[in-house]
């Protein structure tokens, strides 16, 4: 593998959406947020709304208040990297080799605990400064599961009940490396990307001004124009879908032993909760579920979810999308199978 690349950009292009759109997703955000901080000081007064909308207006608005904190702190993280990191840096840490290069990028979120939704501009600065689309994809799938934050609040949950902490910190690191081999398998991993950020990546090499704070306020404004109206879409897209599948449909399947995953990995992909607390979410369907129900939920969830499948169509194609949620979810089947065979 070729050492990394220092490659200044200018602001990279935003991602697909007409100038339009974005401002229509960016009121509908702003929108669902003042919604669900009205109906959380308002709890006892009667919703003008239907039932149902009024409980997914909620649940969209929950998912973009909890996750928009950790995405402006990855867009910060990215600018950081891209602009103000050596590269002796990053060449010292991070090896050459294809397999070794990827198992450390994958750890790399020990020390930048970032959550799903701010690792998304975190990859995109990666793959900017030079990294390529396996190495990205390796971080992306790893980082929201190996940092501190998830290992503290999985032990709290379950400590070492039924391996659960274990299966998860192990399977979420070798489906993330299995992932990242597999694109690197690909004969133009490029062709994965979208045309307007593969343009994006491929014009960086040409860039040779200064890093700058005008550079990284320009940076800034691009990577949250790209990633807000994604979030936005992507959480009232999991709110509607929450509304319309009943979860004790899920959970009355619970204890079949490959239903029961089955039906896990539909409610990770469908809450869309943050890998930072979902361990405690996961707890309280413990009494329903198996162990490797629980492990193959606390897997798939950070790696795969609606939300973070709309917020990464701004950096891959749709079949690159579906490939990759395909090879999760098999994963994390076969994660949970394996778990409840051992325990």
């Amino acid at each position: 593998m070729p050492t990394t690349m220092t490659r200044p950009t200018p602001a990279p292009p935003r991602a697909g959406a007409t100038p339009r759109a974005r401002r229509i997703l960016l009121t509908v955000g702003a929108v669902l947020t003042a919604a669900v901080l009205v109906r959380a000081v308002s709890i006892d007064a009667d919703s003008p709304l239907p039932s149902a909308l009024s409980d997914g207006v909620t649940l969209a608005a929950s998912v973009i208040v909890e996750s928009l904190p950790f995405v402006f702190l990855g867009v910060m993280v990215s600018i950081a990297v891209q602009l103000w990191v050596p590269t002796r840096v990053m060449d010292a840490v991070v090896p050459r080799a294809g397999f070794a290069r990827r198992a450390v990028l994958s750890l790399l979120g020990v020390v930048l605990p970032v959550c799903e939704c701010g690792n998304v501009p975190l990859a995109r600065g990666l793959m900017v400064r030079g990294f390529s689309v396996a190495d990205a994809a390796t971080f992306l799938l790893a980082a929201p599961i190996l940092n501190p934050v998830t290992l503290i609040t999985t032990y709290q949950a379950f400590g070492w009940n039924d391996g659960i902490l274990v299966s998860r910190l192990v399977g979420g690191f070798v489906l993330a490396n299995l992932v990242g081999w597999l694109v690197s398998l690909h004969p133009d991993p490029d062709r994965l990307l979208t045309p307007v950020w593969a343009a994006a990546c491929a014009s960086a090499s040409s860039a040779t001004s200064a890093p700058t704070l005008r550079r990284a306020a320009g940076l800034f404004r691009s990577e949250v124009s790209a990633m807000l109206p994604a979030l936005f879409l992507g959480a009232a897209v999991a709110g509607l879908i929450q509304v319309a599948v009943s979860r004790d449909t899920l959970t009355s399947i619970g204890g079949h032993p490959v239903y029961g995953i089955l039906a896990l990995l539909l409610l990770a992909f469908v809450i869309a909760i943050c890998s930072n607390v979902d361990a405690f979410f996961a707890l309280s369907l413990a009494s329903s579920f198996s162990p490797g129900a629980l492990v193959a939920f606390l897997v798939f969830g950070p790696m795969i979810d609606v939300k973070m499948l709309v917020m990464l169509s701004t950096t891959f194609r749709v079949r690159a999308l579906a490939g990759v949620t395909l090879v999760v979810a098999l994963g994390a089947l076969t994660l949970g199978l394996a778990v409840n065979a051992l325990v």
